[in-house]
């Protein structure tokens, strides 16, 4: 998964978050209609090559709770885009490490024949390298079409490997030097966490990517992704309609305006579409079965909303 972080799962005990109506205060909550559908994310399973400390997913070797989709699950929703004629332009793949999942290459080849751009998250490890061959292929097939979006918490190895785990950096920025070799479109993906303002880290990834010779624009957000920090547990403020006009921001600018993430609980029948990448273990904020299913209005009762959205003006998609 990308380099998201959460300190805990846990709703907070401040009485905020319970009503999807309204606040602790007794204030409408905020909600944010989906505009247009430009993003659709599938989630093929929290399983994963690395335990993270902090991982928000808390993906790992043995965590199955999200289990893998089937490239024919996939496909389905493929083709209720195209039959319904929805604006996507980019379909993501996410974790969990895509790339442990068996569909994963065919699922890829299925977006990408009709037409869309695909994103993959991944750390650029040992499961991606064993995909090598299927990769290179796609790439050459659809030049261009396939982005490969890397998780490198920290451009310098300690602190990178402080949250990712002894021997994790060699590995991973092989990986890079893989993609780069082959001309893949990179992105890379940051964390925040490191007492570091923003324009500190760009220009220290700026100098890792002169380094490696990696065509990554480090001052573009969209190429390097610097993402907010998660604490389930800290005391953060609802929002409520006012908040669009007291702090600026355009509800439109929110994920969940145009994106949604298919994922399967273990143990369920069929896939579920939940409103973004944030919230793939809240069972109340299921949204249906089917994009149709999914079409309505978001209402931001969680403490990611705030913090990470409307607040940290986070998002997983370009």
């Amino acid at each position: 998964m990308s380099s998201l972080s959460v300190k805990s799962r846990t709703q907070p005990k401040h009485g905020k978050f319970e009503n999807p109506d309204v606040t602790a205060r007794g204030e409408r909550r905020a909600d944010v209609a989906l505009e247009s559908l430009r993003t659709l994310w599938f989630n093929t399973g929290t399983l994963c090559n690395l335990t993270c400390v902090d991982c928000y997913i808390e993906s790992s070797p043995t965590n199955d709770r999200l289990v893998y989709l089937s490239r024919a699950e996939v496909a389905d929703f493929l083709a209720e885009i195209e039959d319904r004629a929805l604006p996507v332009r980019e379909v993501g793949f996410t974790g969990g490490e895509p790339f442990m999942n068996p569909d994963i290459l065919g699922m890829l080849e299925d977006a990408l024949s009709r037409g869309h751009d695909v994103l993959v998250l991944t750390n650029a490890m040992r499961p991606m390298m064993k995909c090598a061959d299927g990769l290179t292929a796609l790439n050459d097939q659809w030049p261009g079409k396939l982005t490969i979006r890397v998780s490198l918490d920290h451009y310098a190895k300690p602190l990178h490997e402080l949250s990712r785990g002894a021997h994790s950096w060699d590995k991973t920025i092989a990986g890079l030097r893989w993609l780069r070799d082959e001309g893949f479109n990179i992105d890379v993906a940051g964390r925040t966490c490191w007492n570091e303002s923003d324009a500190q880290l760009r220009t220290g990834f700026a100098r890792l990517f002169a380094q490696e010779k990696l065509a990554v624009d480090a001052r573009d957000p969209v190429h390097l992704t610097l993402f907010p920090e998660m604490d389930a547990d800290a005391d953060v403020p609802e929002i409520t309609d006012s908040c669009w006009g007291i702090l600026g921001v355009d509800p439109s600018s929110m994920m969940c305006a145009s994106s949604r993430m298919v994922i399967k609980r273990k143990g369920a029948a069929t896939p579920v579409v939940a409103p973004c990448t944030l919230l793939p273990y809240e069972e109340s904020l299921e949204m249906g079965a089917t994009l149709a299913d999914a079409a309505g209005a978001v209402k931001l009762n969680h403490p990611h909303c705030a913090k990470f959205c409307v607040l940290g003006g986070g998002s997983c998609s370009g």
